[in-house]
C-alpha cells in the first residue's frame, strides 16, 4: 500500500515537473493577455472620445468589442501550451458563430442597423423625425431600440431596422425651415392689395428671417378663389408657432382691409322645362304605351 502511494507520488511530480514550464508559461500568457486586453481597450476607449461624431453606446460597444476579441485570441493562445489543436478550436468558433447568427438574424440586423445609426447619425437625442409614418422625439438611440416620444405624448419603441430601412426626415437637423401659408380671396378684390396686406404681416414678424426674403405670390386661380401663399424662413423650433400664428394674422388682416376669403359655393340656374302640348289643346292624354293608361282601361266600372 506505501509502495502504490510513493508510486502515485512520483508519477505525479514528474507530471508536474513535464509540464510546469507549459504552465508558467500559460498562467503567464492569460495574465499579461489580461492586462494588454485593459490597455488597449483603454486606449481605444481614449481615441474614440476624441471624435464627436460617435454616440457614448457605440463607444461602449467597440471597446469592450476589442477587449473580448484579445481575450478570446489569448485564450486560444493558452490551449494552445498544452498541445490542443488551435484548428479545431477555431473552427468550432466560428461554427457555433454561424449558428448563432442564424438564430439571431433579426436581432443582429438590428444591432447592425443601431451601429449605422450611431456612427452615420441621420438623427440624435432630442431630434424630431418622420421615418415613413413613424414620428416623434427621439430620447434614445440604442444597439437594438430607439425609444420616442411622439408628438402627442406616448412612448414608442421602435426596432432599429425597421427605422433605417425608411427614409428618415429630420425637422431639427437644419437650423431653419420654410413656412408656406396658402390664402384664397375673391376674384373681386385686388390683388396687389391683398400681397401688400400679407406681406406686410411677414415682414413685421421678427421670427421670420429676412434673408431670404419672404414672399407672397399667385399660385393659380382656382374653382372659387384666387390662391396666393405666403413663403417665409424661420427657425426650426418656431416653425409650428409660426404657422399657426400666421394663419389666424392673415385671416384677420385680409377681412380688416375689407376683402373676403371665398369658401366653395356652386351657382344653380333652374329653367322649366317646355311643353310638349300645343297651347290650348288641353291636357296631354296619357301615351299609349303608358303602364298607367293600359292598367286604367281595364279597370272594371264601379258600382253606384
Amino acid at each position: 500500500m506505501e509502495t502504490e502511494a510513493i508510486s502515485i507520488f512520483h508519477e505525479f511530480a514528474d507530471l508536474i515537473a513535464r509540464y510546469a514550464v507549459d504552465i508558467a508559461g500559460a498562467f503567464a500568457i492569460a495574465i499579461g493577455g489580461w492586462i494588454a486586453s485593459a490597455l488597449l481597450q483603454r486606449l481605444v476607449r481614449r481615441a474614440l472620445e476624441r471624435s464627436d461624431r460617435l454616440e457614448p453606446a457605440i463607444r461602449v460597444f467597440l471597446t469592450r468589442a476589442v477587449r473580448y476579441i484579445v481575450l478570446i485570441f489569448v485564450a486560444v493562445i493558452v490551449l494552445a501550451q498544452f498541445g490542443v489543436q488551435t484548428a479545431s478550436i477555431i473552427a468550432v468558433i466560428g461554427t457555433a458563430g454561424i449558428g448563432i447568427a442564424l438564430a439571431l438574424q433579426g436581432t443582429l440586423s438590428n444591432v447592425a442597423a443601431g451601429l449605422v445609426l450611431l456612427f452615420l447619425r441621420p438623427f440624435g437625442i432630442g431630434d424630431s423625425i418622420d421615418a415613413e409614418g413613424i414620428t416623434g422625439t427621439v430620447d434614445e438611440i440604442g444597439l437594438l431600440t430607439t425609444r420616442m416620444r411622439t408628438f402627442d405624448g406616448v412612448f414608442l419603441e421602435v426596432p432599429n431596422g425597421q427605422i433605417w430601412n425608411r427614409a428618415i426626415k429630420n425637422f431639427s437637423r437644419l437650423p431653419s425651415r420654410r413656412v408656406d401659408v396658402p390664402v384664397g380671396i375673391s376674384y373681386d378684390d385686388d390683388i396687389d392689395r391683398a400681397k401688400a396686406v400679407l406681406l406686410a404681416l411677414l415682414t413685421a414678424d421678427s421670427r421670420i428671417h429676412a434673408d431670404p426674403e419672404p414672399q407672397v405670390m399667385v399660385m393659380e386661380l382656382g374653382d372659387n378663389s384666387v390662391n396666393l401663399n405666403m413663403r417665409a424662413w424661420t427657425d426650426s423650433d418656431e416653425y409650428g408657432n409660426v404657422r399657426s400664428e400666421l394663419n389666424q394674422a392673415c385671416k384677420q388682416a385680409i377681412e380688416a382691409e375689407g376683402m373676403t376669403i371665398p369658401f366653395p359655393q356652386r351657382d344653380i340656374h333652374v329653367q322649366p322645362p317646355e311643353s310638349s302640348v300645343p297651347p290650348g289643346a288641353g291636357s296631354p292624354e296619357l301615351h299609349q304605351d303608358s303602364p298607367f293608361s293600359s292598367e286604367t282601361a281595364r279597370l272594371p266600372p264601379r258600382e253606384a
